[in-house]
């Protein structure tokens, strides 16, 4: 015996001597057909975009890390040549005056100064502080009074993506200007190291910050006053993925949209012409 693979078939073709069109069966295959164009085009709109997705790891440092710093900052009561940047850290880095990679500015007729620069520090506490420590010759009033500019950590600037949450760039546009004329500025920062992996590939760089401000004066003696950033790192990584939704998902939703929209619109079509059958026979019940 001869073995017939259409018994398999379990999507048989009915006869259109079998079937009977409505008006009403017509709309809802109307309106199921644009309600599945609507869902796919929405869906497909969606497999498009790309999300952002965020991890925490425990970071390792290797010995020898640095984490390169961009400081933009202008002093406008204290000339160029009296202002210099100093570096310290627990490591027991200590170097006053350092000027590489780095360039001042002058403002005002030479009374202010503009310094810009980048410079790396180690991967352990410490600090770094806009001073006249290494000035040869002191100024008779040092007046530590600014507006900090831009700083950012990290070889890549993370403030430029917008969509990245956190902040890379908290103290951008801090104003100190108004402040009293002698006084200390205090900056206490945490770092966090932030990686992000973009869609094409890749790998980005940076840390995020948070931070909290003092300003002092003198107390009992007399304090030369700087601007001082002091630092600490967090033992935590935050990184930031770029991903899209999977092609085999996007397949899955257009399969699940028109299976369970026609599905719908069959139980529909069904429930209303039943409904109006059954009316009908009642209307001739009542009539004969």
């Amino acid at each position: 015996m001869k073995f017939d693979i259409r018994r398999l078939d379990v999507y048989r073709r009915v006869s259109k001597d079998f079937t009977q069109p409505t008006t009403f069966g017509a709309l809802v295959s109307i309106f199921s057909v644009l309600f599945i164009l609507f869902l796919v085009f929405t869906e497909f709109m969606s497999f498009l975009q790309v999300e952002t997705i965020s991890e925490l790891f425990v970071d390792r440092p290797s010995p020898g890390d640095q984490i390169i710093v961009k400081l933009n900052i202008s002093i406008p009561h204290l000339g160029c040549e009296y202002l210099g940047l100093d570096i310290q850290d627990e490591m027991g880095r200590h170097e006053v005056g350092f000027s590489e990679n780095t360039r001042k500015v002058p403002l005002h007729d030479n009374t202010g100064c503009l310094f810009d620069g980048s410079f790396h520090i180690n991967k352990v506490p410490g600090n770094f502080h806009m001073s006249t420590h290494g000035a040869q010759q002191q100024p008779r009033f040092v007046n530590m009074e600014h507006t900090i500019h831009s700083l950012e950590f990290g070889d890549h600037q993370l403030s430029n993506f917008d969509f990245l949450p956190g902040s890379f760039n908290p103290l951008q546009d801090i104003d100190h200007n108004t402040d009293a004329a002698h006084l200390s500025h205090d900056y206490y920062m945490k770092l966090v190291p932030t990686t992000y992996h973009p869609i094409n590939g890749g790998k980005m760089s940076g840390y995020q910050y948070t931070y909290a401000y003092k300003g002092y004066g003198m107390q009992g003696g007399y304090l030369v006053p700087a601007i001082w950033f002091r630092y600490d790192l967090s033992a935590i990584t935050v990184q930031y993925t770029d991903r899209r939704k999977p092609f085999y998902h996007f397949i899955t939703m257009i399969c699940a949209i028109v299976g369970g929209t026609f599905t719908v619109a069959g139980l529909i079509d069904a429930v209303v012409i039943n409904a109006s059958e059954i009316f009908h026979k009642l209307e001739l019940g009542k009539q004969s």
